[in-house]
């Protein structure tokens, strides 16, 4: 059974006004105290963002405790602090970011002007084991066409800088502002991938192999392949389910390539295509089939997704749970949703931040 492993990144935030506040490095040093080993929490480019890694997990309940842990042990270090967490994958208050005192994090706000000043955007990121680069590779190129309906699953950024954007994923329109990120071509074997990663470094555009921001790529430092098109969850459960899909993607996908199956050849303008709709409705409305491409209510993509990944979720015990966690959603709707009736209710951004504080410990 392939492991995986989760990586979220929360807002920290006022717990009276929901404004974002820039305490990460302060954060760091009381969880560095507490247990000098840690390897959990990080930073990351913004003093208002704090990451997580959990462990490589098996079992899905394990990773959702291990999830839920992690975000409380988050706002209990933040707590001391006077501050706490939202797992928001955009402030949707005004903000003005404040840059990590980091060699590389300068680089990046040097050289990338704007279009680093705007990227206060928590994403989630999944690894899922893979055995060799070869399988990898072959991994990625059948994942492309699928990936958009996970941006539709955990879209959770519908405001920004205090207003409503339209969309359902607007921090995946954000980040698509670096130059390396998004979909890509098929690369048909770890030759060509590692020459195209290689060929990009060397125009000196961005910095490092670290800065290859594909929507999925191969990990380099773990034998995984790296999902990571998905905005922070409001709920745990649902960066389970997300993690889940992911999980039986990779192996479905997998088995294809032994199988001797080829991977869905459609054309990366095409991609980003669905991967537009999926940020801007979410699961209102329609999706990009991702065979076909062609518009079909959002319930019917999701019911095609579960087909495709279905013998690989009931390999590892998980297509019930899979099964509802995807009715749940479209039931009750995502965090973009949920954001949307908390300010139809209260008619308050600030209440808006407070009360997804709550959903994010649930």
């Amino acid at each position: 059974m392939r492991t995986v492993g989760v990586e979220e990144e929360l807002l920290l935030v006022d717990p009276e006004t929901g404004e974002p506040r820039a305490l990460a490095a302060a954060v760091l040093a009381r969880a560095s105290l507490a247990d000098p080993g840690q390897d959990v929490f990080e930073k990351e480019l913004y003093g208002q963002m704090l990451e997580f890694a959990t462990q490589p997990q098996s079992v899905m309940a394990e990773l959702g405790e291990e999830l839920v842990r992690c975000r409380k042990e988050a706002a209990r270090l933040a707590g001391e602090l006077g501050s706490t967490v939202a797992a928001l994958a955009t402030s949707p208050l005004p903000v003005s970011p404040s840059v990590s005192v980091s060699r590389r994090y300068q680089w990046m706000a040097e050289e990338y002007g704007i279009s680093t000043r705007e990227q206060l955007v928590c994403g989630c990121h999944v690894h899922v084991a893979v055995d060799s680069d070869e399988e990898g590779v072959a991994v990625l190129d059948r994942l492309r066409p699928w990936l958009p309906v996970l941006v539709a699953l955990s879209a959770n950024s519908p405001f920004w800088q205090g207003s409503d954007t339209g969309y359902a994923s607007y921090r995946s329109r954000v980040w698509m502002r670096w130059p390396s990120a998004g979909p890509t071509e098929l690369f048909r074997s770890p030759e060509r991938y590692h020459r195209l990663v290689s060929d990009m470094v060397a125009t000196g555009v961005i910095l490092d192999e670290g800065m290859v921001y594909f929507d999925a790529r191969l990990a380099k430092r773990y034998p995984t392949v790296e999902i990571r098109v998905a905005d922070v969850c409001l709920r745990a459960e649902t960066a389970v389910l997300v993690a889940t899909l992911a999980r039986a993607l990779v192996e479905t996908a997998a088995r294809e390539w032994r199988a001797g199956k080829d991977p869905v050849d459609h054309g990366v303008s095409l991609v980003r295509l669905a991967a537009w709709r999926a940020a801007r409705s979410g699961l209102d409305g329609k999706l990009l089939d991702p065979v076909t491409l062609q518009p079909r209510p959002a319930r019917d993509v999701l019911g095609a997704l579960l087909t495709h990944v279905q013998d690989a979720l009931a390999d590892t015990g998980d297509l019930a749970a899979a099964q509802e966690g995807v009715e749940r959603l479209l039931r009750h709707g995502n965090g973009a949703d949920e954001q949307r009736r908390l300010l139809e209710r209260t008619d308050s951004l600030r209440d808006v931040v407070t009360e997804c504080v709550r959903h994010t410990q649930a």
